[in-house]
């Protein structure tokens, strides 16, 4: 009988989720050798401090500061350390050595994925980032493999277990934001400094990755829209919960026709708080729960659900892209990175095709009500939900009241030029609140 072969594997990083990759490596080791055909040889672990405290304990001769060396003699190569550089240039460094690379860098993915892939094609070696998006979930392989023969037209994603949870707090408990952050900082779900994920920096990263496989063209950052939670408040909430909706902050990348009537077709990505019905699978992900709802032209509606973060849910995503690059090493074959097959343009978010909850605090008066329906006509935009709520201040002996308006799908440009209208109109007490709707 052949000898089974052995690769060699470096482990770039070791904090929460690489201490359970090293774990399972070494536990299973047995297992995920009968799976990938090779054993899987932990060579090294390249850390800053090889002598910090870690939650799992491991072989301390296997840590070591010298990443350069460690990646040049590995055949497998695992980069969790985050951030751009070093871990850029250490990736280069192993693609160029003819070692596959898996990584969970979502950062460094929408930043410089382009030429990553480029030299992974170039060295003919595979390079996986399955953990890179949604943790658990295996959500780019289907994209990229299982949907492969069909067209997605829509990605809607939970990609921010954070950001989930802050919102489901303030939605289940009626907590103010800055209550539902502190209480997801004390769970260990937020960083101590969390701008990352509440200003929706994190998803916006993760959303060029999901629209870059799902519309066969590479999407940057800069190519996404972004805004965060962090001006969502407890009457926003209370005001969607009244209305039939939850806000989620979402990950949207859609292929646009022709959004402004001049023959430009393109993807729209952005990353805002959004609205949904409650009746909406996504409305029903709770806590730091990820999801991400793909509508394809065949295979319709399909949802994929689970732990988006934590050490031991993304080690699996890990371990799943790095046991597939072993068994193409051991059968032979050029690698796979992603499949760009053309070039979409990144529309604006002006393009973007939403609709609109805007709240508005107004004179209670006769004509209130025609006069705002008539501005909305003339800026080519139909109301679809108008509901009015009167106060009275008995202080002040005065009337007003409160409307809340959903709109019917438009482009973004339309209903912002509807909202700044409304603004100046001398019935208008405030704008109290503009947010994105989907599932309507």
């Amino acid at each position: 009988m052949t000898e089974m072969r052995t690769l060699k594997v470096a482990l770039l990083g070791c904090g929460n989720v690489g201490a359970q990759v090293a774990r399972i490596l070494i536990d299973d080791a047995e297992t995920l050798a009968s799976r990938a055909g090779a054993r899987l040889e932990l060579s090294g672990i390249a850390v800053r401090n090889p002598d910090a405290r870690r939650d799992v304990e491991l072989p301390h001769e296997l840590f070591t500061t010298d990443a350069d060396a460690l990646v040049k003699d590995a055949d497998l190569v695992i980069e969790l350390m985050g951030g751009i550089e070093p871990a850029r240039t250490l990736i280069l460094t192993a693609i160029r050595h003819g070692a596959c690379v898996v990584t969970g860098n979502k950062a460094l993915l929408a930043q410089d994925g382009p030429t990553l892939y480029e030299e992974a094609d170039k060295a003919g070696v595979q390079l996986s980032y399955e953990a890179a998006v949604a943790g658990a979930i295996p959500i780019l392989r289907p994209i990229r493999d299982s949907l492969s023969g069909d067209r997605i037209t829509r990605v809607l994603g939970i990609v921010n277990g954070t950001t989930n949870f802050i919102l489901d707090q303030m939605d289940t408990t009626g907590a103010q934001f800055t209550d539902a952050l502190a209480e997801a900082q004390r769970l260990g779900y937020a960083e101590a400094d969390p701008t990352a994920d509440v200003e929706g920096h994190d998803a916006a990263a993760k959303a060029a990755i999901l629209a870059s496989l799902s519309f066969h063209t590479r999407f940057a950052l800069e190519d996404v829209f972004c805004e965060g939670i962090s001006s969502v408040t407890a009457s926003d909430i209370a005001a969607a919960k009244d209305a039939g909706f939850v806000i989620k902050l979402l990950a949207i990348a859609e292929k646009l026709a022709d959004p402004d009537g001049h023959g430009t077709a393109g993807v729209s990505v952005r990353v805002h708080p959004t609205l949904l019905p409650r009746e909406h699978p996504l409305a029903a992900v709770h806590g730091a729960f990820n999801a991400v709802f793909i509508e394809a032209e065949n295979a319709g509606e399909l949802m994929f659900y689970g732990q988006g973060a934590g050490g031991t849910p993304t080690a699996s995503a890990v371990l799943g892209d790095l046991v597939s690059a072993a068994r193409r090493i051991v059968l032979g074959g050029p690698g796979r990175t992603e499949t760009t097959t053309g070039h979409v343009p990144a529309l604006p978010i002006d393009a973007a095709v939403t609709s609109y909850y805007i709240g508005l605090d107004v004179a209670d008066q006769p004509g209130v009500l025609a006069r705002i329906a008539q501005l909305f006509a003339e800026h080519g935009v139909s109301i679809e939900i108008m509901r009015q709520t009167i106060h009275r201040d008995s202080a002040a002996k005065a009337e007003s009241a409160e409307l809340r308006i959903v709109t019917h799908r438009a482009s973004e440009a339309a209903l912002a030029a509807t909202v700044e209208a409304v603004k100046g109109l001398d019935i208008i007490n405030s704008v109290t609140s503009v947010l994105r709707v989907e599932g309507v």
